[in-house]
């Protein structure tokens, strides 16, 4: 099985990530480590924001609990990294990526399927930020940076099935299963029309 067809069956991504991505990311090392910190830092409080919403939803807070701690490692991982090679944590910059996945969430109308629609703009995130460091863990020249994107890599795809586990245990299967494969069919058409840059994680 090829690498494509392989993070397919995986994450169920559509489209995988532009080989040239990863050399671009080489040249701006110090604008993708900023990046990356500032995604670890979004997805710690967005998880925060998810449990002070849907307190009421005890799985749901036991679950993601854990994971703003572990986000925010990440963070401190990736500064830490910053640091280590005299770069320095450049500032936020507007993510494209995921504002246009906000476009397509259901807005208005049934608070389920808009509660679905957040878990799952959770799990693509991570699925295609999975993705991407899939690809410097392979692609990367430097060893120890190959080795440190490997990790982040199986922390993000743990990250992407729970998304999908608390959406099964609050939301009936096939709904969750029909509206997941629009996300992937829209994520598709994003990633096919987006510009490929090396600044940036998405």
């Amino acid at each position: 099985m090829d690498t494509a067809e392989e993070q397919k069956n995986i994450l169920g991504l559509q489209l995988p990530t532009d080989p040239r991505w990863v050399d671009l990311a080489t040249i701006s090392l110090e604008a993708i480590l900023t990046d990356h910190a500032w995604c670890e830092q979004k997805a710690a409080t967005s998880c925060i924001s998810l449990i002070q919403r849907y307190s009421a939803k005890e799985r749901l807070v036991m679950e993601l609990s854990p994971i703003v701690t572990e986000e925010w490692g990440h963070f401190r991982l990736v500064l830490a990294e910053l640091n280590k090679r005299g770069l320095k944590l450049g500032p936020q910059r507007k993510d494209i990526y995921v504002n246009r996945l906000l476009e397509f969430q259901e807005k208005g109308g049934n608070p389920d399927q808009r509660f679905l629609d957040k878990l799952l703009i959770f799990a693509l995130i991570e699925a295609r930020s999975c993705e991407r460091f899939k690809r410097l863990s392979e692609g990367l020249q430097d060893p120890y940076l190959r080795n440190f994107y490997r990790r982040f890599m199986e922390s993000e795809a743990g990250h992407y099935h729970l998304f999908i586990e608390l959406a099964e245990h609050y939301i009936d299967k096939p709904t969750v299963r029909q509206r997941w494969k629009e996300w992937l069919d829209f994520e598709f058409q994003l990633m096919a029309s987006t510009e490929v840059r090396g600044d940036r994680i998405h």
